[in-house]
């Protein structure tokens, strides 16, 4: 691995945050928590945040979080690839500056890096103020104070885990669907990865904790959970219950208001039939699976130590099917792990052709220090990975357009979003998730009103035009984002849907949700100053009164 050279440091080191008045009810401290990384450092973002806000503090305004104005900057890190630490001090060299013109101001480092690299993160960057790890999340608050009060950087890195991080506050990004922690940790033995030794070993929540959380969600508005694990498939395992898994899909079929069921991830090892069975007779579970493939040669597998192999992998891909043929499979790959042979990479070729994964997540292999792999013999040349890379991207972009081209002309119902569509001036789309989770982008009838482009956003109470969505009189073919709309796919594109039919005066259907309600109430105390009780969640992950959830996202 290349060694990652530290930001420039300031001629003068910012000044800790003693200069920094006491926050106040009237001036409150302002944060911004920055995510690098995988779905695990979204909810563990999450976390961060609720803790922040029981604390006192206020999320900065997308004005003030552009304008690099935020009291408290908190970076969650990744350490899983090669340019997460240049990320990582690509953001902290952006950021000395800033505070070096702004006393007062703090940032933190906390996640997988910052477990990895403790120390080494002050003496590469000595302006940041508390450097924490994933165990220990809790401690945010106060290595915060701490750290202005000792006028000194705060570096705390527990070496297990001190507290589920279920069981602490949180505040979600969205009213209508979120992340359900069901374990933590892993422990599997990959040698490309540096997760089991970041993490720890798998810890599992218990099935009655998953299920209040989900229901507490779902009575404060979701309609969507996805369960979160670094291997879900053997989730139970840890108090007992080889079948858990499978019973806790099931579990979430009897949940009253739950539209839509979805996890990630799981590995082809512990892949069993008991699961696909739950997936496919729980109606709100849905036809979506995201299965690491990481390699198509069985020799590699080997060398990863991913004990299944290539026709394994092909069998749950054909089970899954069988049961679920318009499932939307995506998957992981690495290009390039040591010793691939030309060979070994026409496997992978081989399982990507008779795969057809809707899309794929393919990386180049880069050495991560503490892995086996990182040892081994036979590390290929940078332009050997990347020419790989790119016969396998096209490979896979080849395949996702002609999956995508099967769903034209189909009926699907879409869960719309808070982010802007493809817009132009004859559509204005919204944009949303079908079940298979396949990316959307709807155009409404050519005479509703839609969202102007300088409406407020959902966060900052700007002024701006008015946004129609959130008017007494809302016109019943405009969706606000958790609402549910029925459309026809019309045109497709690898990694995303178009669904104008209803320009055409085909199929439109715009379905009113508990979730899009719980949009309109937050927006409107946002935007009007009314009471906005959208907080954070309490003690067990069960919220205390309506929550703000966090939209999982699939990469594409």
């Amino acid at each position: 691995m290349s060694t990652i050279a530290p930001a420039p440091v300031p001629a003068a080191p910012a000044p800790r945050s003693s200069a920094a008045a006491p926050a106040d009810d009237a001036h409150p401290r302002t944060y911004v928590v920055r995510t690098l990384g995988c779905q695990m450092n979204v909810h563990d973002s999450e976390h961060m945040a609720g803790m922040l806000e029981q604390a006192g503090y206020t999320r900065a305004s997308a004005q003030d979080e552009a304008a690099n104005r935020a009291d408290v900057v908190v970076i969650n890190t990744c350490a899983v690839r090669e340019n997460a630490a240049t990320r990582l001090y690509g953001n902290l060299g952006q950021l000395a500056s800033v505070k070096a013109a702004r006393p007062g101001m703090q940032i933190a480092v906390g996640g997988c890096l910052a477990q990895k690299d403790r120390g080494t993160i002050v003496e590469k960057a000595p302006w940041v103020d508390v450097v924490f790890g994933t165990h220990n999340l809790d401690a945010l608050p106060v290595l915060l104070q701490r750290a202005r009060h000792n006028e000194a950087a705060q570096v705390e890195i527990a070496e297990s885990l001190q507290v589920f991080p279920s069981t602490l506050p949180t505040k979600r990004e969205s009213v209508y669907a979120g992340w359900v922690s069901i374990s933590v940790g892993c422990n599997n033995t990959c040698t490309f990865c540096i997760v089991p030794h970041l993490r720890g070993k798998e810890r599992d929540r218990r099935p009655g904790e998953v299920l209040a959380e989900v229901g507490a969600l779902v009575e404060a508005g979701a309609i969507e959970v996805t369960l979160l694990g670094q291997n879900v498939n053997s989730y139970g395992v840890e108090f007992g219950d080889r079948g858990a898994f499978a019973k806790l899909l099931r579990a979430c079929g009897t949940i009253d208001g739950l539209e839509r069921v979805r996890f990630t991830s799981p590995h082809p090892a512990a892949f069993t039939d008991d699961v696909i069975a739950a997936m496919a007779e729980t109606p709100n579970v849905m036809p979506q699976l995201h299965m690491p493939l990481q390699s198509g040669s069985d020799r590699v597998l080997r060398a990863m130590r991913r004990s299944y192999r290539s026709e394994r992998f092909l069998g749950i891909l054909d089970r899954v099917r069988a049961v679920m043929p318009d499932a939307a499979i995506t998957t992981d790959i690495i290009v390039g792990f040591p010793g691939e042979t030309e060979e070994d990479f026409a496997e992978t070729m081989r399982v990507v052709e008779a795969s057809r994964f809707s899309s794929a997540f393919i990386f180049q292999y880069s050495p991560r220090p503490g892995t086996p792999a990182a040892t081994m013999d036979g590390q290929l040349p940078k332009e050997v990975v990347q020419e790989r890379f790119e016969r396998l991207q096209a490979l896979q972009e080849r395949i996702a357009g002609e999956e995508s081209a099967r769903q034209v002309g189909r009926t699907i119902d879409v869960l719309v979003g808070e982010g802007a569509g493809r817009k132009d001036g004859a559509t204005h789309r919204v944009t949303g998730r079908a079940p298979d989770n396949r990316l959307v982008h709807l155009a409404l009838p050519a005479d509703v009103v839609s969202v102007p482009d300088d409406a407020p956003s959902d966060r900052t109470g700007a002024p701006g035009s008015v946004d129609p969505r959130l008017a007494d009189d809302l016109d019943a073919r405009l969706p606000r984002p958790g609402d549910v709309v029925t459309v026809e796919v019309t045109r497709s594109a690898p990694h995303h849907l178009l669904a104008d039919s209803a320009l055409a005066g085909g199929t439109f259907a715009v379905r009113r949700t508990r979730s899009g309600d719980a949009w309109a109430k937050r927006e409107r105390a946002r935007l009007g100053g009314g009471d906005d009780d959208h907080g954070h969640g309490h003690g067990g992950g069960a919220p205390s009164g309506p929550v703000v959830l966090g939209l999982p996202t699939l990469r594409s």
